[in-house]
Parts: C-alpha cells; sequence; structure tokens
C-alpha cells in the first residue's frame, strides 16, 4: 500500500537517512524512538508537509510530489490542532466545507458514538481535558476519510487513566473504517499494545523493522537492544565461542543463583559485589570474569540463599532465556 524508498530530509544538523519501508493496507504501523529522533519529521514527509528526496508510493501511484490536500491523508498532531473558535461539533465536521463526504451524516453518527463525544458537541475547545481534545482531534480526522491517518505521538497529552480506552479506540478504528494507521510514539507499551509492525528509529535511521513481537524480543543490533532497555549485554564468546552473533542479553529477573553448578545451562562462579533492597526484590550486583550482572532476586530467594555481599557462588542462566543480539 505505502512504499517508501530512500527517502531522505535535511534539516540544519539534523537529516533522515535514506529511509525504506512498507506498510500494508488496513495495518497498524508504530514508528518508535526517542525524542528527537525525526518521527514527526517523518511523518511531515510522508503527508507531503516537507519536501524530501527518494520517492513514495501510495497505492502504486508515486505522490513524492503531490500536495498534502492531493494525496488525502489525516494528520493528527501531538497538540491537536484544533479550531479554538469553534465548537467540537464544528471541528469534527470541517473536512465537509472542502470535500464531500461519503454517507456523511452516518458517519458523523457512528464516530461521535465510537468514540463517546456526544455530551462535548456544544462544548468549546478551550474546556476541554486532554483526553477529550484527543479524541476530537481523531474523529475529525477519521470523519474526514483519510486514506492513510498519520498519528503523532495522540496519547503523549492524554491522563494516564484514559489511556487504555483511547488505545483500545485507536485499536478499532483500522477496521471499523477501513483505513491504516502510522503511529509514532517513544512509548514500549503503547507499541506492543497496537503494534502489526513495529519500525525502531534512533538518530533519523530505521534500524529494524518487524513485527511486535519480534522487534521487542529479538532486537538485531546494540543500538536497538541498548534503546529498547535491554540489561546484562555481553560477549557471545562467553557461552557460545562459536555463535555468529556478537553479544547476548539476560533479563535481569530470568538470573539465577545457586551454590552448585549445572552442566544443563549457563553457569558461571561468581562473587556478589553489592545489594540493594527495594520493596519487593533485591538488585544484586555480581562480578563474572571482567563482566558485572545486574540481577533481580525475590526476597524469599534471597534468603533463602544466604545472599550478601562478598559471597562466592554460581550466576546461571537458562539457555531459553539468552537472546543473542
Amino acid at each position: 500500500m505505502l512504499h517508501v524508498e530512500k527517502l531522505y530530509l535535511k534539516k540544519e544538523d539534523f537529516s533522515l537517512k535514506n529511509l525504506s519501508f512498507e506498510v500494508k493496507k488496513n495495518s497498524y504501523f508504530v514508528i518508535l524512538g526517542r525524542t528527537g529522533s525525526g518521527k514527526t519529521m517523518l511523518l511531515e514527509s510522508l503527508a507531503g508537509i516537507q519536501k524530501i528526496k527518494g520517492e513514495i508510493v501510495f497505492d502504486g501511484k508515486k505522490i513524492t510530489n503531490f500536495s498534502p490536500e492531493k494525496r488525502g491523508f489525516g494528520f493528527v498532531y501531538q497538540d491537536f490542532v484544533l479550531f479554538p473558535n469553534m465548537t467540537v461539533k464544528e471541528n469534527i465536521v470541517f473536512a465537509s466545507r472542502y470535500k464531500k463526504i461519503e454517507n456523511a451524516s452516518e458517519l458523523y453518527e457512528d464516530v461521535i458514538t465510537f468514540l463517546e463525544i456526544k455530551p462535548l458537541l456544544k462544548r468549546r475547545i478551550k474546556h476541554l481535558s486532554g483526553g477529550e481534545k484527543q479524541r476530537v482531534a481523531i474523529a475529525r480526522a477519521i470523519y474526514a476519510r483519510p486514506k492513510l491517518l498519520l498519528l503523532d505521538e495522540p496519547l503523549s497529552a492524554v491522563d494516564p487513566t484514559f489511556r487504555n480506552t483511547i488505545m483500545k479506540s485507536l485499536k478499532e478504528i483500522v477496521k471499523r473504517y477501513d483505513t491504516t494507521i502510522i503511529h509514532v510514539t517513544h512509548n514500549f507499551r503503547e507499541a506492543s499494545y497496537l503494534a502489526d509492525k513495529i519500525a525502531v528509529m534512533i538518530d533519523g535511521s530505521i534500524l529494524q523493522v518487524g513485527n511486535a513481537y519480534e522487534v521487542l524480543n529479538h532486537p538485531k543490533t546494540m543500538e536497538v537492544a541498548t534503546f529498547l532497555g535491554y540489561k546484562n549485554i555481553c560477549p557471545s564468546g562467553m557461552i557460545e565461542p562459536q555463535h555468529d552473533k556478537k553479544f547476548f542479553s539476560i533479563d535481569p529477573s530470568a538470573i539465577l543463583f545457586s551454590h552448585f553448578s549445572s552442566t544443563t545451562e549457563y553457569c558461571f562462579a561468581c562473587r556478589i559485589d553489592e545489594v540493594m533492597g527495594v520493596t519487593d526484590h533485591y538488585k544484586v550486583f555480581a562480578h563474572v570474569q571482567d563482566v558485572t550482572f545486574f540481577a533481580k532476586v525475590s526476597k524469599t530467594m534471597f534468603d533463602k540463599l544466604g545472599l550478601k555481599e562478598g559471597l562466592m557462588c554460581y550466576l546461571c542462566m537458562h539457555k531459553k532465556d539468552v537472546i543473542f543480539i
């Protein structure tokens, strides 16, 4: 449906670096990256707001040089960009001023019911909460019947208590309104819940694209693993000298301590260097060869094993819990 090939854009000292990816029709595609990684710039490039080098093809047609109006995409910015001098209803139906909306009345009623906006229709924008503004902005975008819906950090200004509700609504939009969504965020939980596919974006480059489980659980590079918060990234040679991947990672909660070695798992003699007690577990830092591992140990297991600073014991890992990078 959407094919992007070697998209390049330079703004001052920052650039989008020859980005290439595809988004399938009626899918939910999430671009995941830190603030300042170029996510909004990419959305604006897709929308036609930024002039780029490279090629954008939509439904088999080259649209690289099309104006935003000609592309027919919907765009919901992080700060919503609603019209403050209009009511909620006037904001939602604004698209009918410049284009004919197919089955407008039925669509309007469905959208305001689906997003639970009926009680807000006569209000001015300044009297809405962040979550209410978000729903109105999404309703306005859907009402215009976009071929592709671009969402820029749509949950950033929403109260955490309403975030789950809005995420469920976003998930339903693709099928309910026969559209495709590209959603940018820095939030891993959002990406995991919403995405059919995730693209990880770092410093203007897309480093990995794949289904949500694959990307979040099997990072392909050190940069992606670090960004995703992986801990205990160590040379693969420690456990598999001939492995084709250079590094491995083990989750702190998956590390086991024992007074005995095991030949069925990865086990190393270690020295416990530091112990920090928190609410329901201990943070344990253990030294293996020239590497320090960080582990989370339940208080029950910690007491059972008699772990303490300076203790010599074994640090073990189930092979199934090790991720190679």
